[in-house]
C-alpha cells in the first residue's frame, strides 16, 4: 500500500485540503469557501469587522466546522484516509486563537459521533462553552493595535532594534501587540486562557488531540522571538504579560518545535475513529503561510519567489541573517541556518494596470484590458529610458495606495538622475503614459534589488545575484514583466515561470509531511523535495535572467532609486 500525505491550507476565505502520494504527484484536493459555505457565522471574504476600532477577526468555530466539512468532501472524491501517513499544514499568519483551561481535556476525549464544532465550539463573547476563552481569533489584517505596536517599538528604543531582535518592526497584525491589546482589553479572557496559539498551530493542535507547539518559522511573525539566540525575548514577553507576568505568558505559548520534520505525535483518535486514519499517522509541524509557501518548491539559497498579484511579495531563502525594519526576517521552516526573507508590497498589479489602460487609450483599435500594447512599449523602451550613455536615467515611483516599502501616502513621482543627483523629468524628458511602462516595471524591480542585494550570494563567476528568480502569480504569465526582471535582478540560472495553481501553501505542507515521515537520518527537506519533485510538470523557463552590462546599468541607478524614495518620503510619507 502506497503511502499518502495530507496538507492543509487554512487561508483567511477558504480551508484547503490536498493529498499527495509518495512520489508528492496530487490525488485529491478539496476546499471550504468560507462565504459560500458557511455564511452563517456573519462573514465577508472570510472575516468579522469592527471599523470603529479597525478590528478584523474571524471564529475558530468556523475553522472547526470547515475541517469536518473538507475531509468530508475529500472521502466524497475517493480519498482513502487509511493510507494517510503524514499531516501538515499551513495557516494564515499572526492570527492567535485563545484555548480556556478545559480544552485540553475536550481535544483529548473528542466523540467520533458528533462534529469537531459541536463539541469545541464556543459560544457568544463572554460565555465559557466550548474549547475558548474568546470566541474570536484577529485576523492578520486587523489594524487596532498601533498604540501596542509603539510600546513594542520603544521596548527596544526603536524599530531598528526590534526588527535586529525578532526579525520585523512591530505590525499591527503581529501576535505580540495582538496578544497586548487581547491582555489589556478582555483582562479576564487573558486570565481564562490556558494556551495561545498561532493559525498554524490551532490547527496541528485539534488534528495531534492536544496543545500543539508552535513552529520554528511561524513564531517569527509575533515579534517575541529573539532569533539569533532561539528563545522568548524576556522584555518584550514582560511587556505583552503586563503585571500577570513572563513566567504566565510562556505558560501560555508553550514550547516552540525547532525540528520542522520531527513528529509532535500520533493523530487524534477522534479521526480514526470519524474518518479511518490508521492510528500510527504522524501529525509533523504546521507553519505559516508564507514559509509554506517557499516549500513548495525544493527552493535553494539565494533564490528567490517574485509573486505579483494585487499586491508584490518577494520570498527568498538565505543563510545571512541582515534584519531592517522595510522587510522581515523569519527562521526557515525546515532548515536549520537558513532564514526566509520576506517583502510585502501593498502596490503591486493595480498600478500596473493603470498605466496599461492609460497606453491603451492612447490606441482606439486596442483592445480594453490587454497586455499587448504595454509589453510592446515596455520592451522597446531603452534601459532607463537612456538613449545613449550620457543621457540621465528616468527613476519613477508609482503608487496609487499608501505603500508600507517605503512608509509613503498613494503618490507618484517621475524624477531623472544624472551624476548623483535628482532633478524633475518633464512632459518633454519623459513622455507619459508610454515611458511609465518600462519605468513602473524597473521601479517595482529595482525595489526589490535594493533591499535583498546585501542578501545574495555570487554565482559562480557572476556577481551576487539570485540563483534563479521564480515568477508565480497573476503576473508571471506576462513576458514583458519576466524580462524585466532579468534585466533588473538578474538570475544566473534564468526567470521561471512557477505554476502549482492556488495551492502552493497546501502543497508546501503535504510535502513537509512527506519529509518528516519519510525522511532519512540528516536528509535535508530541498534534497528530499529535489528528488521527488517534477520541475516539468510545475516550471517552465520564460527569459534568461543575468544580461552582462544590463545588470551593471541597473546596479548603478540603485543610488539614485533610493534617493528617489527618500525624497517621497520627504514629500509625501505617513508622518506628513
Amino acid at each position: 500500500m502506497a503511502d499518502q500525505f495530507l496538507g492543509f491550507d487554512l487561508s483567511t476565505q477558504q480551508l484547503k485540503g490536498i493529498v499527495v502520494g509518495s512520489d508528492l504527484k496530487l490525488i485529491h484536493e478539496a476546499k471550504v469557501d468560507f462565504d459560500a459555505d458557511l455564511s452563517k457565522y456573519g462573514i465577508e471574504k472570510g472575516v468579522l469587522t469592527n471599523p470603529a476600532e479597525f478590528e478584523v477577526f474571524a471564529s475558530p468555530s468556523m475553522w472547526l466546522e470547515a475541517a469536518d466539512l473538507v475531509l468530508q468532501r475529500l472521502q466524497d472524491q475517493g480519498a482513502d484516509f487509511s493510507k494517510v501517513q503524514g499531516i501538515s499544514g499551513a495557516g494564515m499568519q499572526h492570527g492567535t486563537v485563545f484555548w480556556n483551561r478545559n480544552a485540553e481535556h475536550l481535544l483529548a476525549n473528542l466523540d467520533a459521533g458528533k462534529t469537531l464544532v459541536e463539541q469545541l465550539g464556543s459560544g457568544s463573547e463572554g460565555e465559557q462553552k466550548g474549547a475558548f476563552s474568546h470566541p474570536y481569533s484577529p485576523n492578520w489584517q486587523d489594524a487596532s493595535t498601533q498604540k501596542q505596536c509603539d510600546a513594542f517599538d520603544r521596548a527596544l528604543h526603536d524599530p531598528a532594534s526590534l526588527a535586529e531582535a525578532t526579525g520585523s518592526k512591530a505590525h499591527h497584525r503581529f501576535s505580540g501587540p495582538q496578544i497586548l491589546r487581547f491582555h489589556e482589553k478582555y483582562p479576564d479572557a487573558y486570565r481564562a486562557t490556558a494556551r495561545i496559539s498561532l493559525v498554524s498551530s490551532f490547527l496541528a493542535s485539534v488534528f495531534l488531540g492536544k496543545f500543539a507547539p508552535m513552529d520554528i518559522g511561524d513564531v517569527c511573525g509575533a515579534n517575541l522571538w529573539e532569533i539569533r539566540k532561539g528563545r522568548w525575548h524576556e522584555k518584550l514577553l514582560a511587556l505583552a504579560a503586563g503585571k500577570d507576568g513572563v513566567q504566565d505568558l510562556t505558560s501560555k505559548l508553550g514550547p516552540v518545535y525547532e525540528d520542522g520534520g520531527g513528529s509532535f505525535g500520533n493523530i487524534s483518535p477522534y479521526f480514526v475513529k470519524r474518518y479511518g486514519f490508521p492510528a500510527s499517522s504522524q501529525i509533523i509541524p504546521f507553519t505559516g503561510d508564507n514559509p509554506s509557501t517557499i516549500l513548495a518548491l525544493p527552493l535553494r539559497s539565494s533564490d528567490a519567489i517574485v509573486s505579483l498579484g494585487t499586491s508584490t511579495t518577494f520570498l527568498m531563502s538565505t543563510p545571512q541573517y541582515k534584519p531592517d525594519p522595510a522587510y522581515h526576517f523569519m527562521n526557515h521552516p525546515t532548515t536549520a541556518g537558513l532564514y526566509m526573507f520576506m517583502l510585502c508590497y501593498k502596490n503591486g498589479g493595480l498600478a500596473r494596470e493603470n498605466i496599461r489602460d492609460a497606453i491603451n487609450n492612447l490606441s482606439p483599435s486596442s483592445t480594453p484590458k490587454s497586455w499587448d500594447l504595454f509589453n510592446k512599449t515596455a520592451l522597446t523602451t531603452p534601459v532607463l529610458g537612456q538613449e545613449n550613455d550620457s543621457d540621465p536615467m528616468r527613476l519613477g515611483l508609482f503608487f496609487p495606495r499608501p505603500e508600507i516599502v517605503p512608509n509613503v501616502k498613494a503618490g507618484t513621482s517621475r524624477l531623472l538622475y544624472t551624476n548623483g543627483h535628482l532633478s524633475p523629468a518633464s512632459d518633454k524628458t519623459w513622455p507619459t503614459p508610454t515611458a511609465d511602462a518600462r519605468a513602473i516595471l524597473e521601479s517595482q524591480f529595482l525595489s526589490l534589488r535594493l533591499r535583498s542585494q546585501s542578501l545574495v550570494e555570487p554565482q559562480g563567476s557572476l556577481p551576487p545575484q539570485p540563483r534563479r528568480i521564480y515568477m508565480v502569480g497573476g503576473g508571471a504569465v506576462n513576458p514583458a514583466i519576466a524580462e524585466v526582471a532579468g534585466d533588473v535582478l538578474g538570475g544566473s540560472d534564468g526567470v521561471y515561470k512557477l505554476d502549482i495553481g492556488g495551492n502552493a501553501c497546501a502543497l508546501g505542507g503535504a510535502y513537509k509531511a512527506a519529509w518528516g515521515v519519510q525522511r532519512k537520518e540528516g536528509e535535508k527537506f530541498e534534497d528530499f523535495l529535489a528528488d521527488r519533485w517534477s520541475e516539468e510538470e510545475f516550471v517552465k523557463k520564460i527569459c534568461d535572467g543575468y544580461k552582462e552590462g544590463v545588470w551593471e546599468r541597473y546596479g548603478e541607478a540603485l543610488a539614485g532609486f533610493d534617493a528617489v524614495e527618500k525624497k517621497a518620503v520627504e514629500e509625501y510619507g505617513m508622518g506628513k
